[in-house]
């Protein structure tokens, strides 16, 4: 037999206790009622819980003071605060001061079950709790920072505003903070906020009822419907209008989303985290972003650092990159000359983690056999010499180094240099010059890419990766 969950309730009302211990009850759940905070803390003390409803006002002090003695004293029990009609300051507060999530006056009963069913969940997981990697590598201080952050925010329903630069990793990290929670058995719906054309905003955030408008020929759900139960991730918030901005607060303050062309409202469970590469505080400044929509998605702030604050995880990040790609080509693995790394290490990456991947991959395709040196990465503006780290390479393989000759090609006459056709840049002009080669390459062998990828002096898998880059295929 499964064992009885125990609820602590917190309220001075009797009629709310008497509410909740008959609401929990039905679902099997055993309750214990205090009316103040001296007896909560002397109950807290006598008996394990498994989960605590607390009132904010309380004769001898408030909810938030029992929030703080249990995250100090039973760091492992939620807790969630019940709040007065729209105070949702005090909400906000509650969620700070680390409650699990809160439920609003009138008590909405369907809501207050599913509250509490993903309390229990969270409680359930705590036999095996353990710090999940995920696909945030790294054992640098500030990545283990991060993990041990994302696990301590898996266990609320806060929202979370995830800030970082483009390619840090923020969705890893949404998807780390679902997968570690809860509501993990449930959807997580990512959404790019600037990817939605604005007159389409409205239906695809809350559905739509057929005959709405034209063309809805059936009813259809929303993204907040889709993510019932699950999370829903905003990427890149800062760039939704404002009209939608007001929508969207007030989808979240209200749990709750009215379909377009419907008169009635649908209830929602759903964890909200959003993120964006812009400084939000900065938008909310320029008034491009609503001031009350960005301390509703602001309770807690995570940081994403930027790759160049953590270069000693290049190494482990290229590996884990190198690995997923000789798997996905069903080649051997290459590895990394010494000097190539270091270069790696040095290079600012101003794309992140992104950048590293995209450099590797052409690495990887550009290299000869399994060995990836420094001509291979093609960074432009690394702070190591290239020449002399040609020269170096040169001289550690033999193979590599010129027969007979001269080292290096004549200074070419500068009168007799190619220009630009007008209004073309250089890498347009270059893959230009590139489709035509390869084309031509392709045609005269019958588009046999193995003999076509011989008589151009190039591996296959370079062959292949440049007919991707070129849209030839």
């Amino acid at each position: 037999m499964p064992t009885t969950k125990h609820t602590l309730v917190i309220d001075d009302e009797p009629d709310i206790r008497e509410l909740l211990e008959i609401t929990l009850g039905r679902m099997g759940i055993e309750t214990t009622a205090a009316a103040n905070v001296l007896q909560a803390k002397s109950l807290l003390q006598q008996h394990t819980f498994d989960l605590c409803l607390t009132d904010m006002q309380l004769p001898d002090g408030n909810g938030l003071e029992v929030i703080q003695h249990i995250g100090k004293h039973f760091p492992n029990l939620p807790v969630a605060m019940i709040t007065a009609f729209g105070s949702m300051d005090t909400a906000i507060d509650a969620l700070k001061a680390g409650a699990f999530d809160y439920v609003q006056k009138p008590i909405d009963l369907e809501q207050l079950r599913r509250l509490v069913d993903t309390a229990l969940k969270l409680r359930t997981q705590d036999g095996d709790v353990k710090l999940e990697t995920g696909n945030l590598l790294g054992r640098s201080g500030a990545m283990n920072d991060l993990r041990a952050r994302i696990n301590k925010l898996s266990r609320s329903q806060a929202p979370i505003y995830i800030a970082g630069e483009s390619g840090s990793g923020k969705e890893v990290a949404a998807r780390m903070i679902h997968q570690q929670g809860p509501r993990a058995e449930s959807d997580f719906v990512p959404v790019n906020c600037g990817a939605i054309p604005s007159e389409l905003m409205e239906s695809e955030f809350f559905g739509h009822v057929k005959g709405s408008f034209t063309g809805a020929v059936t009813d259809k759900k929303g993204l907040f419907q889709a993510a019932s139960g699950g999370t829903l991730f905003l990427d890149e918030i800062a760039d939704l209008p404002l009209s939608m901005q007001v929508k969207l607060l007030r989808a979240i303050q209200e749990k709750a989303v009215r379909p377009v062309g419907s008169q009635i409202e649908d209830r929602t469970d759903v964890r909200v985290l959003c993120a964006t590469h812009k400084n939000l505080s900065a938008e909310v400044a320029a008034g491009r972003f609503r001031q009350d929509l960005y301390y509703r998605l602001n309770v807690i702030e995570l940081r994403i650092p930027p790759l160049r604050e953590h270069p000693e995880d290049i190494e482990q990040l290229a590996s884990h990159c190198l690995r997923r790609l000789a798997e996905s080509y069903s080649e051997p693995e290459p590895t990394i000359s010494k000097d190539a790394l270091t270069v790696l290490q040095q290079h600012l990456f101003p794309g992140n983690v992104r950048e590293l991947e995209n450099v590797l991959e052409r690495a990887f395709t550009l290299c000869e056999g399994s060995f990836i040196q420094v001509l291979d990465l093609q960074l432009q503006g690394s702070p190591i010499n290239v020449s002399d780290i040609r020269a170096a390479e040169a001289h550690s393989d033999p193979a590599s180094a010129p027969t007979d000759g001269p080292t290096r090609s004549p200074k070419p006459d500068n009168s007799e240099q190619p220009k630009l056709p007008e209004g073309e840049g250089l890498e347009e002009y270059l893959d230009g010059i590139e489709r035509s080669i390869i084309t031509h390459a392709l045609e005269s062998t019958r588009w046999n890419k193995t003999a076509a990828a011989k008589e151009l002096g190039i591996t296959f898998r370079a062959l292949r990766y440049k007919l991707e880059k070129l849209n030839l295929e």
